[in-house]
């Protein structure tokens, strides 16, 4: 009966107590180890490692591990099995041939909250997939992926682990809630997000992008970065720019962003196409008086009642007067200074590129900076910054596009991650200008749509993004076959 090694990151005597509590006498866990990087810890069947995510830290529990399974608690919580969930674990990484299985589970508050998870798929790259804290593991394909392991990573062992489990076996989600677990993070999930672009984790960023690179090497995903440049000569375009803004009930920020797109000085003739998607707020009242007063602004209210935001990109981008550059700005926020448009559409022409990203300033609704402040998601670079794409959620703000490519490719009708998808995209095939300095300010308040989230939202955000890198990344793999 004893099958499984248990593997429990703690960080003190406490907690080895609750476990040993918890799994010492259970009949199917054949050793109880404890790992940590506080060698002051005075703890039995204690393993000691550099850095909790090191491949030096997977290497010794591979070494440690005795039975067919591993079970790895790989955060200092306490965790609370359900009732024959060990006995779960098992049944389905027998019968799935997994390579990791795990499970849905309830955060121990008051009364007790459901987690639910997502599946995991080719696409689900990012570094900061949820698994929970509890993942089952087949210990012979974890031995043979440690073996594999060759570089020495500080940060991302665990990262390059399960994506090199992934290149061999099936990571198999149970949607049961088998255990209940404590929550070390309790921020809300817009203050999350920004994590990975946050300058003191610049360090983890690069062994996380080296890890996904030979990942991607393995499954013939990789591509050389296009360098393929536009000739902008033709088609001939009456405007040459014009900033879009979606917009639906944001009666207290869209005259921010009116005013903020007017103000833009050019030495080129420009327009603002705002998509009024039925509001009834007060915003289309805004918006009207803002258009009788400058002819520059197009308003326009869509006939059709389904459109997302990308429904709204696609019919300002293919109305007749839209410019040569479709320039993004949401209704929430606001250009940095008067330069913003000149400088996007500058580089346009410097670099004859399909895409312009921008870097930006978060703010609260007042424009007082929040951290972690600058966006500029300079973890993009020329030589490597389309495979390393597919690990992050985000690729930076303002956006701006070739218009004639976006009529090409078309914008999802969705609310989420269609820039996102653009991005992935283009940068396949085509070069993306880079802006480092700030030339944009994003506001988070209460009404942003992505403010807060619920975990189900949440998972319906990041389910998409992963199955939008599932399709390109096997577009990338076509791609390579063919050559």
């Amino acid at each position: 009966m004893n099958k499984i090694s248990a593997f429990v990151n703690v960080n003190d005597e406490l907690l080895a107590k609750y476990y040993n509590n918890l799994l010492g006498n259970e009949s199917l866990i054949s050793s109880l180890n404890f790992f940590t990087s506080n060698s002051e810890l005075q703890i039995d069947n204690l393993i000691c490692v550099d850095f909790l995510n090191s491949s030096g830290t997977i290497k010794k529990i591979s070494d440690a591990s005795e039975s067919e399974f591993i079970l790895l608690i790989n955060k200092p919580v306490k965790i609370s099995f359900s009732p024959h969930s060990l006995e779960r674990f098992i049944s389905i990484a027998e019968n799935t041939s997994a390579g990791i299985v795990y499970s849905d589970y309830y955060e121990m508050t008051n009364p007790i909250k459901p987690h639910p998870l997502i599946d995991y798929q080719h696409g689900s790259l990012r570094d900061d997939f949820d698994f929970g804290p509890a993942l089952f593991f087949a210990a012979s394909n974890f031995r043979s992926a440690a073996e594999i392991l060759n570089s020495y990573y500080k940060h991302a062992g665990f990262y390059s682990l399960r994506l090199i489990i992934s290149e061999q076996r099936e990571i198999f989600r149970i949607p049961e809630f088998l255990y209940s677990a404590e929550q070390l993070d309790l921020r809300k999930s817009d203050a999350k997000q920004f994590d990975y672009v946050d300058p003191q984790n610049r360090s983890v960023q690069i062994e996380l992008e080296s890890a996904v690179t030979e990942h991607l090497i393995n499954i013939n995903a990789f591509i050389k970065p296009a360098q393929r440049r536009i000739d902008f000569s033709e088609p001939k375009f009456g405007t040459e720019a014009s900033v879009i803004i979606p917009v639906k009930n944001r009666v207290k920020t869209i005259s921010d962003a009116l005013d903020s797109a007017v103000k833009q000085k050019t030495n080129f003739p420009f327009n603002i196409i705002v998509v009024d998607n039925h509001s009834t707020d007060g915003t289309t009242e805004i918006i009207k008086n803002f258009s009788d007063r400058f002819d520059k602004i197009i308003h326009l209210i869509p006939e059709s009642e389904d459109l997302l935001i990308g429904g709204c990109w696609n019919l300002a981008v293919n109305h007749n007067n839209c410019g040569k550059f479709s320039v993004q700005l949401d209704s929430d926020d606001i250009y940095k200074d008067e330069s913003t448009l000149q400088n996007i559409v500058d580089l346009f022409h410097n670099e004859c590129c399909a895409m312009v990203i921008g870097s930006y300033l978060l703010t609260d609704i007042n424009k007082n900076p929040i951290p972690p402040g600058l966006i500029d998601h300079k973890e993009w670079s020329d030589e490597n910054g389309p495979n390393n794409a597919l690990r992050i959620n985000g690729l930076g703000a303002p956006r701006a596009f070739y218009t004639p490519l976006l009529r090409q490719i078309r914008v999802p009708n969705v609310s989420y991650g269609e820039d996102y998808f653009l991005g992935i995209t283009i940068s396949g095939e085509y070069k993306i200008g880079r802006i480092y300095y700030p030339i944009y300010i994003c506001r988070r308040w209460e009404g942003n749509s992505d403010s807060d989230l619920d975990i189900d939202k949440l998972n319906r955000n990041n389910y998409y993004k992963d199955k939008l890198r599932t399709v390109e990344l096997a577009r990338r793999i076509n791609f390579n076959k063919e050559k």
